[in-house]
């Protein structure tokens, strides 16, 4: 068995049980899908309850993560295939194509500059703006280099263009670039793959995807961020303008067992109160509204970060369930909603919809290769959820963040150093230190 343990997702908990094994002197293998490692925190704009920039937390970990001489990154990256036991995992993994030399690039963006082909809606910022074929993620993306989009490329497509290469001074492209099969040798696995954001257009009652001004959480969190793609400022899509009264809309799609959905979401009460606050140190004329089930702020100093909203934010919290309408002349949505059994209707200039988190897609594909169990909202289950929360059904495959289940970024983390001392435990029952 070699020294070293393999490490599926590169957000924050798979970087924290990365960082954890590597300084104990174990080889790590990070293998993240995305061109960047980073995963959601990346978007975030503040992290609640202290407000502190979150990339200001992330990126100083994500460039140690990079550069620690123990850790292997690779991007870009996905896992195909398992064979052997606890101990002695023999692992396939697919790294696909950048067609750019990650030797030679520097990301200087010159050739994003150049590409033609610039209407790609940007998955990073959550398609609020387009990206080029040829792209980084996001500013403070590491590794710092290019990928070409295969499918959107004219040159790989259609044999034409090829602009990129020509102004790339470092002569970095290269369309020749195939995938790659690389197989590892393991002791043992970490799974933590993270979230996705439930798409809420089937949900009518809200009106998103059909109202120009009801946007997602994830959404206005990339919009109040310097670097998104308004450059911070609260804009409504209709017409551009600031809005002067914004309600949040909490439990979309999430506590509901019709859309198989019946369980909280764990970040979203905080959440969207940590987004009201924001919205009133952007503009202090904002009146921010939130519309609440229950809410659910139970975790350390969360309470007197409501209180805190309340009193020093003026952010006015309605227990009732909001459903959205829309005033069509000139695209005002309006909440509908009850107060002690009375309907109340009010109009505000933006709703933001706080819709529920889901497993990644292809977690159940992995979980099919990996051997492991998934729970029936599809997120990879525990052997115990109380007493061996971060082991699985498969002996060293071990699972942290919010791909076991509902998670906010200071639990990822203790579960992303819970994992990794359970993957080094492996390693030393097999008297790899001795």
């Amino acid at each position: 068995m070699e020294r070293a343990i393999l490490v599926i997702g590169g957000g924050v908990a798979g970087i924290q049980a990365s960082l954890d094994l590597a300084d104990k002197g174990v080889i790590v293998h990070l293998v993240e899908k995305e061109p960047s490692i980073g995963g959601r925190m990346a978007q975030l704009d503040k992290t609640f309850p202290t407000n502190d920039c979150s990339i200001c937390i992330l990126a100083p970990k994500m460039a140690d993560c990079y550069g620690h001489p123990n850790i292997n990154v690779m991007t870009y990256s996905e896992v195909i295939g398992l064979e052997g036991s606890k101990g002695n995992f023999r692992v396939k993994v697919l790294k696909k194509a950048r067609y750019v030399d990650e030797t030679k690039c520097t990301g200087c963006g010159e050739c994003f500059q150049k590409c033609p082909t610039k209407d790609i809606p940007n998955e990073f910022e959550m398609g609020l703006t387009t990206r080029r074929a040829i792209y980084m993620p996001f500013l403070q993306a590491v590794p710092r280099v290019a990928t070409i989009d295969r499918n959107h490329c004219k040159y790989l497509t259609e044999g034409k263009c090829g602009v990129c290469k020509k102004v790339c001074k470092r002569d970095a492209i290269d369309y020749d670039m195939k995938d790659q099969i690389i197989e590892l040798e393991v002791g043992a696995i970490i799974v933590a793959t993270g979230f996705d954001v439930w798409d809420p257009k089937i949900a009518s009652e809200y009106g998103y995807g059909r109202f120009p001004n009801v946007f997602t959480a994830m959404e206005y969190e990339r919009m109040i961020n310097a670097a998104g793609p308004t450059g911070g400022h609260i804009k409504r899509r209709s017409d551009g303008k600031g809005p002067k009264k914004i309600a949040f809309i909490q439990c979309v799609g999430s506590r509901n067992v019709q859309l198989n959905h019946p369980y909280c979401c764990a970040v979203c009460c905080m959440h969207s109160t940590k987004e009201a606050m924001l919205a009133k140190e952007h503009d202090e004329e904002i009146k921010a509204t939130i519309f609440y089930k229950d809410m659910r702020s139970c975790a350390k100093g969360f309470y007197e970060y409501v209180v805190r909203a309340k009193t020093d934010y003026g952010v006015e919290y309605i227990n009732s369930d909001g459903t959205v309408q829309e005033e069509t002349e000139n695209h005002d949505p309006i909440v509908s909603y009850d107060v002690a059994g009375r309907p109340e209707r009010r109009a505000f200039d933006m709703v933001v919809l706080a819709t529920t988190l889901v497993p990644r897609p292809g977690t159940a594909e992995l979980a099919k290769v990996l051997g492991l169990t998934l729970d029936e909202f599809g997120f990879i289950k525990s052997k115990d959820r109380i007493l061996a929360p971060v082991e699985t059904n498969v002996p060293g495959i071990f699972i942290a963040g919010y791909c076991a289940g509902p998670a906010d970024i200071p639990e990822s983390v203790a579960q992303g150093s819970a994992a990794a001392a359970k993957a080094a435990e492996v390693l030393l029952e097999s008297r790899v230190f001795a």
